[in-house]
């Protein structure tokens, strides 16, 4: 990979992981549901100027549903009820290996012995972060975020039984999915008739939110990611995923000063040794579930 490319992978890969901590600043001002409509309306902003992907409307709504609203509604869901962003940005990582098990469940895409070493250290670290739910996490918040982690790995299957289309054609039209769920949501919780005074309150901290989680790490951030997926293999591309992560949890640890039991820490740890199992490449094969990251 070039200098160049492996500085735009990495880049990428911060903009996701940094995006934890400002989901936080956004959810100061929005409700879950209202800023995941508000995260896919700029979103869907381009869909003027990009021409929809060549696959049926069926598969667009499922892999909106799955990928977008089910991922972000849940995960800003968790955030509500106490998931830490550092936290939640190893813990989303799990879509990796549900991926790999959907996959070989459902597309007869057998792991190797790594991955299912991987898997099983992974899960794990899952099962000791479990056991470090409390005060500090409430176990609706740590059951939210594995949801939303398997609703992004139910998407990365979808994806994977498309013919190649244009990522960021694909990502454009399939955030026109997420709004309206989500509003209907909010309508649900009695937050419909909020948005405007939420709106008008805002802090531009959480306007800025916003901008950035639609703009930037789901235009942006795909559209780079994309781009080098065109040029280079999946194996060779992957491993930046990595870098997620780790930039949601040292800007965590910096911004909002989060800190764990070393229990947790330890849980955590194990998910990252399995997911990098999972992902570095081994003999060519390439790696599961790296569409996204935040």
């Amino acid at each position: 990979m070039k200098p160049g490319d492996m500085v735009l992978a990495a880049v990428t890969a911060v903009i996701w992981g940094f995006g934890f901590v400002v989901i936080k600043w956004g959810l100061q001002s929005f409700s879950a549901p209202q800023l995941t409509a508000f995260r896919f309306l700029v979103a869907c902003l381009p869909v003027l100027l990009v021409p929809r992907p060549r696959i049926s409307w069926l598969s667009l709504v499922l892999i909106g549903s799955t990928l977008f609203t089910g991922q972000f509604l849940l995960l800003f869901l968790a955030f509500e009820h106490g998931m830490p962003p550092g936290l939640a940005s190893v813990s989303q990582q799990m879509q990796v290996f549900f991926t790999v098990l959907l996959a070989a469940v459902f597309l007869r895409d057998l792991p190797s012995r790594r991955q299912c070493i991987g898997m099983g250290v992974a899960f794990v670290g899952l099962a000791l972060v479990g056991l470090t739910v409390g005060s500090d996490l409430r176990l609706t918040g740590f059951a939210l975020a594995v949801a939303a982690a398997f609703s992004w790995a139910v998407g990365n299957v979808l994806v994977k039984r498309l013919p190649d289309v244009p990522i960021v054609s694909l990502v454009v039209w399939c955030s026109l999915v997420p709004p309206l769920p989500a509003l209907v949501v909010a309508a649900a919780f009695g937050q419909l008739k909020s948005i405007p005074a939420a709106i008008a309150g805002a802090s531009w901290l959480s306007i800025a939110a916003v901008v950035y989680l639609g703009a930037i790490a789901t235009i942006l951030a795909y559209a780079m990611w994309g781009r080098l997926l065109q040029r280079y293999p999946t194996a060779v591309v992957a491993p930046f995923a990595l870098l997620a992560p780790c930039t949601g949890v040292l800007s965590a640890a910096v911004i909002f000063r989060e800190a764990f039991i070393p229990l947790r820490y330890a849980g955590m740890a194990l998910i990252l040794a399995g997911l990098a199992a999972v992902v570095l490449p081994a003999r060519g094969r390439p790696s599961p579930g790296v569409q996204a990251a935040s």
